[in-house]
């Protein structure tokens, strides 16, 4: 006997800027001892063999709280956890010749410094000029790339573990095979990337650095947009620690740091605490938020705008162990013109 096949939900849904996958359930009662790789093919729809078994090998599939090997016999009442790389979507993804900024390739890793107005994979709206359409162009084979049209289990995102929204500029890894795809997918799951942004907002701070604690979730109003829920009444934990770089007194420039991977989260979390990014239209960042609004002082905030035609926030630094050497590397990105630009623009206002 087996408890009823596909029925195990992921824990994460699929608008989370971390791109894995994570299933938590309790073996039913009278279920039956039976391998752990076949469970889990009658449990977890689109779940192959092979899915499972590059899991199982990056021990990634733990039960009980502790790594299991293919041939484990599950038996009822054990708790298993799967952490798995991101699952398909049903479109093709084509290859397109658009130039990208590599910072750095191996065999397992490429790192992007991704420019501000790149959708990174394809979706809505935005089947083709992504930064998906170009990876697949230049690099001939990407785990999980959909090969045929018989292949149930291609992907939009081939090698894709986190992404950036489109308007974000910044860094950004793609692994290049099965092995670093799951190593990285538990990295990020098991909180072990660091990921530093940079970001002008709007306001002072009382303090040179915080911490936001509160859940994201879907807009309750606007399911179009994210929301901040500070009771945890909706959404998932959602947390970011905020440095002060430099003050302009109306506006500032600080650091975030990501403990955890939402949608919008940066952007949402600062929203929340009354400082939202500096020209993002979605949250808030696009009319004059502090300051007494003259003619003059609008029409400086209007040429920094046009500056800077999107939200002021880029990732600066991504870290992790490599997945093959188990070696930290730490990667940094320059802040990019535009972002530049305005803040030269702030400074000099503050110190003409």
């Amino acid at each position: 006997m087996i408890d009823e096949p596909a029925t195990a939900q992921p824990d994460l849904p699929d608008e989370d800027t971390e791109m894995y996958e994570h299933f938590h359930f309790k073996v039913d009662p009278g279920q039956e001892l039976l391998r752990i790789d076949k469970y889990l093919q009658y449990k977890i729809a689109n779940a192959t063999r092979t899915r499972i078994q590059h899991a199982l090998e990056e021990e990634n599939i733990k039960v009980n709280g502790k790594s299991r090997k293919a041939n484990y016999k599950v038996k009822p009442g054990d708790e298993i956890s799967i952490v798995f790389a991101y699952p398909k979507r049903e479109i093709e993804l084509v290859p397109q010749n658009i130039p990208l900024t590599i910072v750095y390739e191996d065999e397992d890793i490429i790192i992007i410094n991704k420019e501000a107005g790149m959708v990174v994979h394809p979706g809505v709206g935005n089947f083709t000029g992504t930064l998906m359409n170009a990876l697949v162009y230049r690099f001939e084979s990407l785990p999980n790339q959909k090969q045929s049209d018989k292949d149930p289990f291609g992907e939009l995102r081939p090698g894709l573990v986190h992404r950036l929204d489109k308007n974000t500029s910044g860094l950004l890894v793609v692994t290049r095979n099965e092995k670093s795809l799951n190593k990285m997918a538990k990295a990020f799951f098991e909180r072990k990337v660091e990921r530093k942004y940079v970001a002008l907002v709007w306001g002072d701070f009382a303090e040179d650095e915080i911490t936001i604690d509160a859940h994201i979730g879907r807009d309750l109003r606007d399911r179009k947009k994210m929301a901040a829920f500070p009771g945890g009444a909706h959404g998932r934990n959602a947390v970011t620690h905020i440095k002060v770089l430099e003050r302009f007194k109306l506006v500032t420039l600080v650091e975030c740091k990501l403990e955890t991977g939402r949608t919008h989260q940066i952007r949402v979390h600062l929203q929340h605490i009354g400082h939202p990014v500096f020209n993002d239209e979605v949250y808030g960042g696009d009319k004059i938020a502090r300051g007494q609004v003259t003619a003059k002082y609008r029409q400086f905030v209007e040429n920094c705008f046009a500056l800077i035609p999107r939200q002021a926030l880029h990732a600066l630094t991504l870290g992790f162990a490599h997945p093959s050497t188990g070696k930290p590397v730490h990667f940094v990105s320059e802040i990019p013109a535009d972002m530049q630009a305005v803040l030269g623009k702030w400074r000099t206002r503050l110190n003409p």
